[in-house]
């Protein structure tokens, strides 16, 4: 681990056999205890646990939290019941994609806005209504994500909180569970398409909690997981990623989050340029399996010797039997499934378009 990276709140709680690290938002994060297709493997018939706890977290609170964040926010938040989350986005006052963030309504009162782009704190201050106040509350709050079919069945056994389906559906939260003796938040989300959940709490707390949540999840398979896991359960699931799928010269329709964007609710920053943009997109994120093995991050799609894309990530998936699948930006008209595009590198095949997500395309696992 580079001494110029900071650690996260659960780097002391790693067990020994970390084999890299990388650097995210300056902290170092495990990309993998040694073979990412184990880890995947755990996600997907076990359960493994993995630390966002890097992510920006903003907390609004004031008799204008509501409204601040539907000031910035592309969904309509004000009608949302305590203990519930909204996935959408935030964009430039051009309408291009600043970042895509979670937000978790506590009441009325206080709201909590997760993301990775520092401009999301700066929109927030800007549209910040009277007697507001607004706190980043990343350096407080550990954040660790337990995903797998058996995730419920090993956090259930650190608490007397009910946590199943009925009790918290998929885009729900609880706070104050008393959970190995500690107070935490517990989420239904996650980033891989599979059941599972977000635990966070505070920083201090997070040793005490991996250990406990190891002692009761080892027996079960349970495995600690690096971000290459992350990325290639991402894939597998069609999940984009900020300055990876899209960039600042991209507009929400333009990166599957077209769904994410209520023109109906009142003006909030970027509306305008976004009732533009809506006419006329000129890019898709689409699903490829591409040929063989190969370093295919930044390949170019070629259509008639012409440049239409671009292979934004792409991982050997195991849900595929090892196949190489990717994400891709590619111009709109060239998007369609079956279609096939050349790569821009020697290769006897083809990049072919296929339906997103390849794994679990109705999210069945992620709700059950």
């Amino acid at each position: 681990m580079s001494d110029e990276l900071k650690q996260t709140p659960f780097s002391s709680s790693y067990p020994d056999g970390v084999v890299e690290w990388i650097d995210i938002f300056g902290y170092a994060v495990p990309l993998t205890w040694g073979d990412p297709n184990v880890e995947c493997a755990a996600v997907r018939n076990q359960a493994a646990a993995f630390e966002f706890s890097m992510l920006l977290k903003w907390d609004v609170e004031g008799a204008g939290a509501i409204q601040t964040v539907n000031n910035i926010f592309s969904r309509d938040i004000s009608e949302m019941k305590p203990g519930t989350i909204a996935y959408g986005v935030v964009v430039s006052e051009a309408g291009k994609m600043v970042d895509d963030c979670t937000v978790f309504v506590y009441g009325p009162e206080l709201v909590r806005i997760i993301g990775a782009n520092p401009i999301v704190g700066d929109l927030l201050d800007h549209y910040r209504t009277n007697n507001v106040t607004i706190s980043e509350r990343c350096d407080e709050l550990a954040q660790l994500s337990v995903q797998g079919p058996l995730s419920r069945e090993i956090l259930q056994k650190l608490t007397s909180s009910d946590i199943s389906n009925d009790a918290l559906r998929w885009y729900h939260f609880i706070t104050d569970v008393d959970m190995a003796g500690m107070k935490v938040q517990i989420s239904r989300i996650g980033y891989t398409g599979e059941l599972g959940y977000e635990i966070m709490l505070p920083v201090d707390s997070a040793q005490a909690f991996w250990d406990a949540l190891f002692k009761v999840g080892e027996p079960l398979g349970l495995l600690p997981a690096g971000a290459a896991c992350v990325m290639m359960c991402r894939i597998e699931a069609g999940l984009i990623m900020g300055e990876v799928e899209y960039d600042h010269t991209m507009t929400p329709y333009e990166c599957r989050m077209a769904w994410s964007v209520d023109l109906n609710k009142d003006n909030f920053h970027g509306k305008d340029a976004l009732i533009e943009a809506q006419k006329n997109p000129s890019l898709n994120i689409v699903s490829v399996i591409l040929p063989g093995e190969g370093e295919y991050d930044g390949v170019e799609l070629m259509d008639n010797n012409k440049k239409v894309g671009i292979v934004t990530m792409a991982i050997p998936s195991p849900y595929l039997d090892g196949q190489f699948l990717g994400l891709a930006r590619i111009n709109r008209e060239n998007s369609s499934v079956g279609n096939r595009l050349d790569l821009s590198m020697e290769s006897d095949g083809q990049a072919e378009i296929v339906a997103t997500p390849v794994y679990d395309p109705e999210r069945v696992r992620s709700r059950s």
